[in-house]
């Protein structure tokens, strides 16, 4: 049996070029999620008034990865304290949020979000928003495995890799290879 999860921590290229080395995840698909427009065009979700923010949809096997370690490395490859902005990219479209598939999910959610903020592990307070899923669009082809197609990309050289690499050292042991 499988589960799923949506989550959205910035640029979708990003989190679904981590979430694909994954020991237990199936498929990651990136795609759109959170707003008002049915079947967004990514132009359409990039203005900001769509209500949409990037996300990735990933299909995983619980038996081999808990939704909860989904998260953890969710919140190790992205910064869960800035509202509506990763790095460069700014805007609703790249908030840190959280869309849950069950009332389970939303519970894990929040635990792990209180369990982080109660540690301190960050500077500023964790501004991730957990809410149900509602719609998913799946993104255009082209984004997805954008990271695989295109390693050479220089978006790819100077933001994704240092991520993947991020998650080397810290999840090594949940790693595909």
């Amino acid at each position: 049996m499988t589960e799923r999860a949506t989550l959205g921590g910035g640029c979708f290229w990003c989190l679904e070029a981590v979430f694909q080395d994954l020991k237990g995840v199936l498929q990651v698909e990136s795609g759109y999620a959170g707003g008002s427009t049915p079947n967004p065009a990514y132009e359409q979700v990039c203005s900001g008034r769509t209500g949409h923010a990037e996300v990735v949809q990933v299909t995983f096997d619980p038996a081999v990865i808990s939704y909860k370690e989904l998260l953890d490395v969710f919140f190790v490859i992205h910064d869960p304290t800035t509202l509506n902005r990763q790095g460069a990219d700014t805007g609703t479209q790249y908030r840190s949020v959280i869309f849950s598939h069950t009332p389970e999910q939303q519970a894990t959610a929040l635990r792990v979000i209180q369990e982080m903020e109660t540690a301190q592990l960050w500077n500023g307070t964790i501004v991730t928003e957990v809410t149900p899923l509602k719609n998913f669009f799946p993104a255009e082809s082209y984004h997805q495995n954008y990271y695989r197609n295109n390693p050479q990309q220089p978006y790819c050289q100077a933001v994704i890799a240092p991520k993947v690499a991020k998650l080397r050292r810290h999840h090594l042991a949940k790693l595909l290879r």
